[in-house]
Formats: C-alpha cells, structure tokens, sequence
C-alpha cells in the first residue's frame, strides 16, 4: 500500500459558525483549532473550527497568502466551497496568492477544484514532485497571511477535513514561528522552480541548532530545514526521552515501518525504540490510533507495544455519516502528544517511516502547561468516549473498510 494511499484523508467538522459564536482557546501566538467529525457524540464548543478560521485569515490578508498542501479537493455545498469563496475574493482584490502542490496530490485532488483555484486572479500554483527531492512527498498542511500568520495542522485542503474527519491544528501569530513556517514555503517554492527549470536545487544555508526552550517549529527531511528550523525525527526521540511520569499520543496510523515507491515496507525502528526505551523506565504511554490502523502487516507491531508494562493501546473507530459512507473520511487524523502536562505537539505526521526522514511535515513544540492541558483533554475525552475500544492482543481485526485508505 503506497504512501499516497496511506495519507489520502482529511478533518474537521462542522457547521460555519463566526469566531464570536465560540470562545477559543490559546496561548500567546498560538491558538488551537479543533472540530470533531459532525454526527459523533464528541463535542469542543471552547474550541474554533478552522473554516471559520481560514475565512478569517483570507479575509484579512493584505498583499500575499502562502498555502503548502498535499492534494485539495472541494464538494459542493460543503465548509470548503465557501473558503474557497473567500480565497477568491482575497485574489479579486489583489492579494497575490501562491499555491504549492505536491505532484501525488495530482491524482487525488478534485479536477474540478484544481480548475477553480487555477483561475482566481493573482494566484499562481505550482506542482513540486517532493520525491525528486527526497523520496517523499509534500504532507505537510499549512498556510501563511502576508508572512505574518499562519496555520499547521492536520486538515488537508479537503472539504471532508473541515467536516469529516477528527483533526487539530494551530493558528499561529507567535513571530518567530511564523517566520519558520515562511522559510519553509520559500525553500520549497524555489525548490519546484529548481526543479521545473531542470537546475541543482540548492541546499539551505547551515546553521546553529535551534533552541528548544519556549514554542518552535521542528520539520522534515532535515537537510531541507531553513537554518532555525529544527529537525522532526531528532526532536520527537528526544522528547520521548525526556519524559517522566505520562505521554498521551493521538494519531492516523502508528507502525515501525516504511512506505517506499515500490510498496515494500522497511523496518523504522526510531519512533518505536523511543516509546518502548519511556516505557521501560516506568512513563505511562497512552497511544490512541485509528482502526485504518489494523492492516495486517502493521497490526502486529501495535500488539507487541500493547504487552509491554505501562503501554496503553485504543484503536478509535468513528460511527458512519448519517448521509452514508464517505470514503476517505469518517476517522481519527490528529498528530498529537502531550508529554507530563508540560509539552504538546501539533503536527502534520504520522508516526511511520517515510514521514519524519523523506517527507515535508512541520511539527509545532509549545512547552506550555495550558496548551499541553488542552491537548491532553483532547485525547482524554475520546479515550474515554464511545469509540474507543482497547486493542485486544488475542483479537483477529477485519482489515479497514474498502475506499478508506
């Protein structure tokens, strides 16, 4: 199963409310944005859903939005359309606009919606082939306001992200992770010119490491990371490292092994080892996972975690639409963790090979006792819900729903 496949999926909830019908919930510079998959038990009403949040951001942008996006896909009707609306009428008023494509996203975009972004004024979109690059793709979810905001999370640009799907993200004013998030469009903006003009694309600039005190932006594959921009699969070890007393982690798909281009799945002992050393020193690890989770080659893995003392393991699986089945939707794709009430962690990647060594994904790390409380309630109130059902290591699982991956 390729990873293309793995990842064709989306978010959000809800119904198109105004920023003033919820309060939100933030830190300085950063506000988590938050909707749960309408028709579900679940419920975030101190949260913002990110449509009404990405209206917002397109409505105030002044000279120039940035999106970076894997594949974007619209439906009528739905909380999409009318951000795209709002898109259009940031590019009617002059706002230049730069879209950023990854080439596998091609094939699981909406032509129709590829069409319509084409033709708003002033925007300009731009297709990069990520392998070329690193083998892997563009994953990451973000958008940036005239450098100055911008938004990391896990909602794809697909309506079933804002309505669907169980997704988290951030809506980031915080300066200096702002302007990281912008390094990363440039760099790989330019990267695609390199590319298309069939020149060397050059490698970013070194630097010093980063610090890792207050709020920051970690990214992958490191050697394409601005200088400032610290490295994902050296600093989620190292956070895992650092753990004392409990990790809460929420996610798609969790397995130590990678998705290559020829469908084989090498083994990717990073993540693993890390969660299994914090285990073995007495951290309580929490994993939550989606039941697109229970493919047979992946299953087993998550079953030897489970045995180990002080390892928690629940496969969350959301009730069906009440206008019936929505491929593609309809499952937990939040990238979270909460590490001793004291560090959360929003991103765009799962916890596999492929995402933190070859593919673009931006983490967001913000050592704040009040965010980390948010995010752990996130995880706690579906740990404890309706949906999900502690894994059984006896068990035999049917495979996930044909049209889901």
């Amino acid at each position: 199963m390729s990873l293309s496949i793995k990842l064709r999926i989306a978010g959000l909830t809800g119904l198109l409310l105004s920023p003033l019908a919820q309060a939100d919930f933030s830190i300085p510079g950063f506000e988590l944005v938050h909707t749960v998959p309408v028709d579900t038990a679940l419920s975030t009403d101190d949260l913002r859903q990110p449509g009404p949040v990405w209206i917002e951001l397109f409505d105030g942008a002044k000279s120039r939005i940035d999106i970076g996006q894997f594949y974007a896909t619209d439906h009528p009707g739905s909380v999409m359309n009318k951000v795209l609306d709002h898109l259009e009428a940031a590019g009617k008023r002059g706002v230049k606009i730069r879209f950023l494509l990854e080439e596998k996203g091609i094939k699981l975009s909406d032509a129709a919606t590829l069409e319509r972004l084409r033709a708003i004024p002033n925007l300009t979109l731009r297709v990069l082939p990520y392998g070329q690059l690193s083998g892997g793709i563009i994953h990451a979810k973000y958008l940036l306001v005239d450098g100055k905001q911008a938004f990391v999370g896990s909602q794809n640009f697909d309506w079933r992200a804002l309505e669907h799907i169980h997704e988290t993200g951030l809506r980031i004013t915080d300066e200096t992770v702002a302007g990281q998030v912008q390094a990363i469009f440039e760099q790989d903006w330019q990267a695609q010119a390199a590319l298309a003009g069939k020149h060397p694309v050059p490698l970013p600039a070194s630097g010093q490491a980063p610090a890792r005190t207050g709020n920051y932006l970690v990214a992958s594959p490191q050697r394409y990371n601005p200088p400032g921009v610290g490295d994902s699969q050296l600093e989620l070890p190292r956070l895992l490292g650092e753990a004392k007393k409990e990790v809460r982690v929420q996610l798609l798909d969790y397995a130590p092994l990678s998705y290559g281009p020829d469908r084989t799945r090498p083994y990717y002992a990073v993540i693993d080892n890390a969660v299994r050393a914090a285990a073995a020193r007495g951290v309580s690890i929490k994993l939550m996972v989606s039941n697109w989770n229970t493919d047979p080659l992946e299953l087993p893995y998550l079953k030897s975690l489970a045995v180990l003392p002080n390892v928690e393991i629940k496969i969350v699986t959301l009730p069906e639409a009440k206008q019936g089945f929505i491929p593609y939707a309809r499952v937990i794709h939040s990238k979270t963790m909460e590490v001793d009430g004291q560090v959360a962690w929003v991103g765009t990647s799962n916890w596999l090979g492929g995402y933190l060594d070859n593919s673009r994904n931006l983490e967001v790390v913000m050592r704040s006792e009040a965010m980390a409380k948010r995010v752990g309630q996130l995880h706690e109130q579906l740990w404890d819900g309706p949906y999900a059902k502690a894994l059984d290591v006896s068990a035999d699982y049917a495979p996930p729903h044909p049209g889901t991956r």
